[in-house]
This record gives C-alpha cells, sequence and structure tokens, in this order.
C-alpha cells in the first residue's frame, strides 16, 4: 500500500532542478521524486546473461546492409588518439 511522504526544507537549487526534470519528462513533481528515489534505492539489477541476450536481439533487428560491424568500430574510434 503506498504511504505518503512529505519533504520541508528542500533546498531551493533541488527543487528547481527537480522540477524542471520533471518537465523534460511531462511528469509531476511527485511522479519524478518517486522515480529519482526508485533509482537511488532500488537500481534495476539485469544478469549478464541477460544483458547479453537482449543486446543480441537489438543487433539481430538491425539491417546487415545498413550498419557492418567494422563500420561500427571505425565510428566509435573516430576522434580517438
Amino acid at each position: 500500500m503506498p504511504t505518503t511522504l512529505t519533504l520541508k526544507n528542500i533546498p531551493d537549487d533541488v527543487y528547481d532542478r527537480l522540477k524542471l526534470a520533471a518537465e523534460m519528462h511531462r511528469r509531476s513533481l511527485n511522479s519524478e521524486a518517486i522515480v529519482c528515489l526508485e533509482s537511488v534505492l532500488a537500481p534495476a539489477r539485469i544478469a549478464t546473461g541477460e544483458r547479453l541476450a537482449r543486446a543480441r536481439e537489438l543487433r539481430a533487428g538491425l539491417s546487415a546492409a545498413k550498419f557492418k560491424a567494422r563500420d561500427i568500430d571505425a565510428m566509435k574510434r573516430q576522434g580517438r588518439p
């Protein structure tokens, strides 16, 4: 069951950043605060195998004609010393 939490004495700069983030994400201040708390207190842990499977799935969905591994590697190296 959800619980109500009242925050007091929030520093102005923190409030302003939260408000801006809420606007950017098209959320209420309350929803943005919940998302921020969840991301810090309960980060999503994805098993390595799941992460690799998802990456392979995404890569398989790409057109081979548009994205070749050597081209991607070259782009990643661009601008690096």
